[in-house]
């Protein structure tokens, strides 16, 4: 049945192999694609309100189950990208493994992660920059520079509405435009960001550690205040489900794994030492913060700025906020890198028109489909704030490696004679932590951010009845059309 209609690997192998997108990248450069999609939103601004509003002090521990989890995922991850080392990510592993039907599904969540991701991290870039901006007497016009119905703060204290954000919506259509020149040159710009935001984090540890008063851990676990998530045990999960949309960077690596040059070997190694360092970047800026100062005192936008502030070290809060500023760039680029990708191969796949498939003549990147995700990005980012965008983000990431956790296992049973240059140890017992971690997650997250992802999964079904399966079997047909022909003119 067309639903549960799967590409073979041999296919995607053979796709994978088509020269189609040019192969440049080598394991540093995946893993600081990796890193530089982790370390951004999450440690800048999220860690702040985590804390202050779920997990206190044990937002340690929340990173470390996010952390946990997403290692198992991990491992999941770089066998298939090791194997099928095709554009797409958790929905070219899904259409693999669990069908069409549910490699659509997984496709839609990812808009999710990337193209909201992307409009988040981009909100809180908007942020950093006015507050930089401000300490020198510059900035854009307040109106211009928040959502609108959202009320922006000036310099002497009073507020205005905003009406649209303007440095969101331009630095993402900058980058746009940079990802559309060439994969080799945004990995370029990538890494040099990465190296500066790292730097800026061992600054933070190694000067804001002599100034921890462990009286601020205690209590380490603040008691439960009567609803399920707020603070207590409760809260160190949903604390880990809300700080889980940190940790995308590794699925951003496997979008790009048609553009590795040897990806067999440099993906399993770019998505996992990503991922180790990223977890014991979190968890030292963590411990550091909380003890610097009260978890009460952190919800705010930029929580190290607010550290470093408590410290007295006036010469290093520019230095921090233009590490956040270029922490939150590099991750941008990483998420919108990584959405075309997706939308490339669906449309390739015929489950999007054909146009989302065009490959620009000259640079060799999937230009259309950068195109627009570039400008949707941008108008969500202009007209919608940061705390609608972080939750659904978190959501749909969780969803996807639940997918890709279980479509491990399916392939292992369903071709185990299949080459593997990496396999997820631990079999099955990975897969299945892999999946129940990120499903614990999902639960902890509140019930809105639920029925909004129904919603958006109905919407998602709407369209692919209405018009991508018919796509995705007249995409078949002519494939199969083309084959026959091949083989009768041998």
């Amino acid at each position: 049945m067309y639903l549960f209609t799967k590409k073979s690997v041999a296919d995607l192998q053979a796709e994978a192999d088509s020269g189609v997108l040019h192969r440049t990248l080598g394991a540093f450069s995946l893993t600081t694609l990796g890193i530089g999609a982790v370390i951004g939103a999450g440690i800048f601004v999220i860690t702040g309100t985590a804390a202050a509003q779920f997990a206190g002090p044990a937002l340690v521990i929340s990173m470390l189950i996010a952390g946990v989890g997403c290692a198992f995922a991990g491992l999941c991850y770089a066998e298939f990208a090791s194997m099928i080392p095709v554009a797409g990510s958790a929905y070219t592993y899904a259409y693999a493994t669990l069908g069409e039907l549910f490699a659509w599904i997984i496709g839609w969540d990812l808009i999710l992660e990337y193209a909201l991701g992307a409009s988040t991290i981009a909100v809180g870039w908007a942020g950093n920059v006015q507050s930089f901006l401000q300490d020198f007497g510059l900035g854009v016009p307040a109106q211009w520079a928040g959502p609108p119905r959202t009320l922006v703060t000036l310099a002497n204290g009073s507020a205005v509405s905003g009406v649209f954000n303007v440095p969101a919506a331009l630095v993402v259509l900058a980058i746009s435009a940079l990802l559309i020149v060439g994969i080799r040159e945004s990995a370029r710009f990538n890494t040099v960001i990465v190296v500066v935001k790292v730097a800026v984090l061992l600054l933070f540890i190694g000067f804001g550690i002599a100034y921890v008063r462990p009286a601020n851990w205690h209590p380490f676990v603040p008691p439960n205040q009567g609803h399920f998530g707020i603070f207590g045990w409760s809260g160190v999960l949903r604390g880990a489900g809300v700080i889980f949309f940190a940790f995308i960077g590794f699925d951003a690596v496997s979008t790009a794994a048609q553009e590795a040059r040897n990806p067999q070997r440099d993906m399993p190694v770019g998505i996992m030492v990503s991922l180790v360092i990223c977890t014991l970047l979190y968890v030292a800026v963590a411990l550091v913060l909380t003890g610097i100062v009260k978890y009460t005192q952190l919800n705010v936008p930029a929580p190290i700025a607010l550290g470093i502030d408590a410290t007295g070290i006036a010469w290093l809060k520019p230095i921090v906020k233009l590490g956040a500023i270029a922490g939150l760039s590099s991750t941008m680029l990483v998420m919108l890198l990584g959405q075309p990708r997706i939308f490339y191969s669906m449309s390739r796949d015929g489950l999007l028109p054909p146009l989302l498939g065009k490959i620009h003549p000259r640079f060799r990147t999937p230009y259309v489909t950068t195109a627009i995700t570039g400008v949707v990005v941008a108008l969500v980012a202009g007209l919608f704030p940061i705390a609608v965008l972080t939750q659904l983000t978190a959501m749909g990431t969780l969803l996807a490696f639940v997918m890709v956790c279980a479509g491990v296992l399916v392939l292992r049973r369903r071709e185990p004679a299949l080459a593997r240059p990496f396999k997820t140890p631990g079999m099955p017992w990975v897969p299945l932590l892999g999946a129940g971690i990120c499903l614990a997650q999902m639960v902890a997250l509140p019930l809105e951010t639920w029925l909004r992802l129904v919603i958006w999964l109905v919407l998602g079904l709407a369209i692919y009845f209405g018009y991508g399966r018919a796509g995705a079997e007249r995409t078949r047909e002519a494939r199969a059309e083309l084959s026959r022909a091949t083989v009768a003119a041998d």
